[in-house]
């Protein structure tokens, strides 16, 4: 969310950067409700102080014995008055507010132009895709050749996007879950949380996935009660300090949580409507980094290490690109992609986003701490994926995939698992 004092100032060089990411900032709508704000506010104020004065008179004409029915009534235009302005100024307020909550983040100037993927641009690879002297299959095909997933009964329990893990696939599952927290809360310093699946609405909106992207969301409710299920668990580690002030010294926090992952993907239908890429129900781990914003840049290069860490630790071959500042996210200055090699399809697909959203969602959510002169000021957040599980899953199994069906898993796994390949009959072999 925007200061529209901030937005205003800048003007022309405002709509500029929205534009870069296909937003038309409407310069005259925003100044327009500033002014009548501002305008009501100072109407209110002189009304305020006449109203005293009136009041002040009464009494003093009063006491003197004079006639106060002149006064009196005008004491009542007063408050009347009064009551008009600030009705309107909770019309106004509420409009304002509304526009601002619609804005997108500012893109960085870092972030190339474009609004695709097909502008993003490349950083780094890390890893050698692997060879093979066959056709490799994808991991559908993998997964359900060995029994190890199960989309067929999914779908009979759930309808369509949804999976079963079983056997050697749900130890998998259990394994990256905890090699991933490991990795953060012993090696990166996260602190590990346990938070609700179920969120408020002004939970929502404090992260920015309100009132944007509310097609996209499940949502329940028992009687009047509104709740919506997270899409990540950046939305409830992020609002953890929502309206709270964060001493200095405390800062920069990390935060990490395993959670399960709610997405409708409404518009996205027809694509990868097959496999674990784009599920409405999927497990992730993700981290959450809050901080003073001059130390942001710094923590978002930390941040995309943690998440690579996770990809070098299984042995994937991958990429990093910075998106375009078109593709960026609703709430989002600047976006590091890791894209993880599938062989099936012979390129890279997005496995994790790490963003910086600068103080956008502090300003939101209200997350403050305070400036060396010791008044309050908003921080900076970030989050990324570490990773999510499904789509890990299933870059091994393509990546593993051996020409007599079995799948050979990283070395880092066995602690975990107690096992290193999944024969070609799903059964785990040493």
């Amino acid at each position: 969310m925007h200061d529209a004092r901030a937005l205003l100032e800048m003007g022309a060089e405002a709509v500029r950067r929205l534009a870069r990411r296909g937003y038309s900032l409407d310069l005259s709508a925003l100044e327009s409700l500033q002014s009548r704000r501002n305008q009501n506010i100072r109407s209110a104020d002189e009304l305020r102080a006449e109203s005293k004065r009136v009041a002040s008179e009464v009494q003093q004409t009063a006491k003197q014995g004079g006639d106060i029915s002149k006064l009196k009534e005008r004491a009542r235009e007063v408050k009347e008055q009064i009551r008009e302005i600030e009705a309107d100024q909770e019309r106004v307020q509420e409009d304002l507010r509304a526009l601002l909550l619609t804005i997108p983040n500012l893109p960085d100037d870092r972030a190339p132009d474009g609004d695709s993927e097909e502008f993003a641009v490349e950083v780094r690879r890390v890893g050698t895709p692997p060879p093979f002297s066959f056709t490799p299959k994808d991991h559908v095909d993998l997964g359900e050749a060995t029994g190890i997933l199960d989309f067929a009964r999914a779908t009979k329990l759930s309808g369509p996007r949804f999976a079963v893990s079983r056997g050697a696939g749900a130890a998998l599952e259990r394994a990256l879950t905890t090699l991933f927290l490991d990795l953060h809360t012993r090696r990166h310093d996260y602190v590990e949380h346990s938070v609700p699946f179920l969120v408020t609405r002004k939970t929502m909106t404090g992260t920015g996935q309100l009132p944007k992207f509310e097609e996209d969301l499940f949502k329940t409710g028992v009687a009047d009660r509104e709740l919506f299920m997270i899409p990540t668990a950046e939305v409830p580690l992020t609002n953890l300090y929502a309206d709270e002030i964060i001493p200095p010294a405390e800062l920069p926090i990390a935060l990490t949580a395993q959670t399960p992952c709610f997405r409708s993907e409404a518009g996205s239908y027809g694509r990868d409507t097959r496999g674990l890429i784009r599920q409405h129900q999927f497990t992730k781990v993700e981290m959450v980094r809050i901080c003073d914003p001059e130390d942001a840049d710094a923590e978002l290069e930390k941040m995309l290490g943690h998440a690579e860490a996770c990809l070098k630790e299984l042995g994937l071959a991958y990429r990093v690109i910075t998106l375009a500042a078109g593709d960026t996210g609703f709430s989002a200055q600047l976006t590091y992609d890791l894209e993880v090699w599938f062989p099936s399809q012979s390129t890279y697909r997005e496995i994790s986003s790490v963003s910086n959203f600068g103080t956008f969602q502090a300003r939101r959510a209200n997350i403050r701490t305070r400036g060396a002169d010791g008044r309050p000021k908003l921080v900076a957040t970030l989050n990324g994926s570490g990773l999510p599980v499904g789509r890990t899953l299933a870059a091994l199994l393509e990546q593993g995939q051996q020409e007599d069906g079995s799948i050979v898993l990283p070395e880092s796994l066995v602690p975990y698992l107690g096992f290193r390949r999944i024969a070609a009959d799903g059964t785990p072999e040493a």
